[in-house]
């Protein structure tokens, strides 16, 4: 395989890939990477997606000569959080033809979370939620951003071109919760109702409960430090969110303005064994489900859509 050429006044962070080369070396570089340490895969943010069908904003530098496979996927400014880190995962991941309707009240719909793959079919959704797609049809319509802090006081409204153009971009760890603004939630439901028609919920639902649609967008490293309210599922449409989650007895140790990037980085490597919360990351066609009143906190690994339900 062949080396790319790059501008030698550029870092290899910053080499550049023609569009006509994207789609044969992303592929065959994830299948040489996967093999073992032949070349160095690097993700870096650089300007417009190659595709209309995807968020995450790449260039693929293929390094033939290095030694050791390193894949750098969007590190946050100012942050030596390896976001391309997807955890362990504590929770129970099924898929939804091994587990019944009956089977997933009586085993976790009041004690415990569960990761559920091909509960639904979402193929439709997700095409209409690629950015052009968005941009096109939404662009111009006011979304409302909040603090992503666990008590969130500020709200601000902006057009969601500018939510896209301006803050839709990596986190910093040094940049506090309620100095963060985050698309998530506050949806209006008729201006968006075109949208979340398309959406298929789960079809697990709770009883005597009823469903209310949360949508959101978020850059890499982007999240919402510990809270908790009622039972729901989430649904990754776009990216990778990495989930924490704690029952209800059982407080994490956060504190409430602090990004969850920033306690993945300072907090979650020393907790004892007994006190770490579970984690596990959850991808495009996987929905997690979370019981009423169950601590939990977010960080998306990518620039991630997603959608979730609320029970209540």
């Amino acid at each position: 395989m062949k080396k790319t050429t790059t501008d030698p006044k550029q870092s290899s962070d910053n080499c550049v890939v023609q569009k006509s080369q994207w789609n044969r070396l992303y592929s065959r570089g994830l299948k040489l990477a996967a093999r073992g340490p032949r070349l160095s895969l690097q993700a870096i943010s650089c300007g417009p997606p190659l595709s209309s069908v995807t968020w995450t904003r790449v260039c693929l530098c293929v390094c033939c000569e290095s030694s050791h496979v390193s894949a750098s996927v969007f590190r946050s400014l100012n942050s030596d959080v390896r976001l391309e880190d997807d955890g362990r995962c504590d929770v129970d991941v099924l898929d939804a033809s091994s587990l019944s309707y009956q089977q997933f009240l009586e085993r976790y719909a009041y004690s415990r979370p569960v990761v559920l793959r091909a509960l639904t079919n979402n193929t439709n959704f997700r095409l209409l939620c690629s950015k052009w797609t968005l941009l096109q049809e939404y662009g111009g319509r006011t979304v409302r951003l909040s603090t992503a802090n666990t008590y969130s006081y500020r709200k601000v409204d902006v057009s969601f071109q500018e939510y896209v153009d301006v803050f839709l971009k990596p986190q910093s760890t040094e940049v506090l919760g309620n100095d963060t603004l985050y698309f998530f939630g506050d949806n209006n439901m008729s201006e968006w109702q075109s949208l979340f028609q398309n959406y298929v919920s789960p079809p697990y639902v709770l009883p005597l409960t009823s469903a209310a649609y949360s949508f959101g967008i978020a850059g890499p490293g982007t999240g919402v430090p510990f809270h908790w309210h009622g039972p729901g599922f989430s649904e990754v449409i776009y990216g990778r969110k990495r989930w924490f989650l704690s029952p209800p007895d059982k407080e994490p140790h956060f504190h409430p303005n602090h990004t969850t990037l920033s306690w993945l980085r300072d907090i979650y490597p020393s907790l004892p064994e007994d006190e770490a919360p579970l984690d596990c990351t959850i991808r495009p066609g996987e929905v997690l489900y979370f019981p009423d009143r169950w601590w939990h906190a977010t960080l998306n690994l990518d620039t991630s859509v997603f959608i979730s339900t609320f029970l209540g």
